[in-house]
């Protein structure tokens, strides 16, 4: 697999909101691993909102189950996964492998039926490529972010652009 493809999301969207998710139940998809900051909510804010809150709890009443899985550290995750009410893992050290498998396990689910949804090309599509998952990449909701995330997406812009240049990404959202 070119290291284009592993960069490549299944999904492109502009939001979590705009998720389609009977569709994703009509192609056996049960399970949704989602990252935390910039694509649930803004960089490290504290809480889930009342939109976020219906989103869950919508996916959950459709039969979905939900993780969190974040590089940001364990007080930080555990205290939004907390108020949300979803289990998650923290300090993952996306894109490897094991995060998206210790998710898996802890949601006892599989695979081919399992999606990963985040902002980041270079972690969440990267690691859930590398784990034979369904990845959906959302654009950030804000620009404040860690430091290092601020680097590494000036050099997503150019993968992107690359992506859709060489139509692996269709159009604009």
């Amino acid at each position: 697999m070119s290291i284009l493809k592993k960069l490549t999301p299944d999904l492109y969207l502009e939001s979590v909101y705009e998720l389609d998710v009977e569709k994703l139940k009509k192609n056996g998809i049960d399970t949704i691993i989602t990252d935390l900051d910039n694509t649930l909510v803004g960089w490290n804010e504290p809480s889930p909102n009342s939109k976020l809150m219906k989103w869950f709890k919508n996916l959950i009443d459709q039969g979905f189950k939900v993780v969190i899985v974040s590089n940001n550290g364990e007080n930080r995750v555990a205290s939004f996964a907390k108020e949300a009410g979803l289990p998650f893992i923290s300090k993952a050290n996306k894109p490897r492998r094991s995060p998206f498998s210790r998710a898996i396990e802890l949601m006892e689910s599989k695979k081919n039926s399992s999606a990963v949804i985040g902002d980041q090309i270079f972690t969440d599509v990267l690691g859930g490529n590398r784990s034979g998952l369904f990845t959906i990449l959302v654009i950030p909701i804000n620009e404040k972010e860690f430091i290092g995330t601020k680097i590494v997406r000036q050099a997503e812009k150019m993968v992107l652009r690359s992506l859709k240049n060489r139509g692996y990404i269709k159009g604009e959202i």
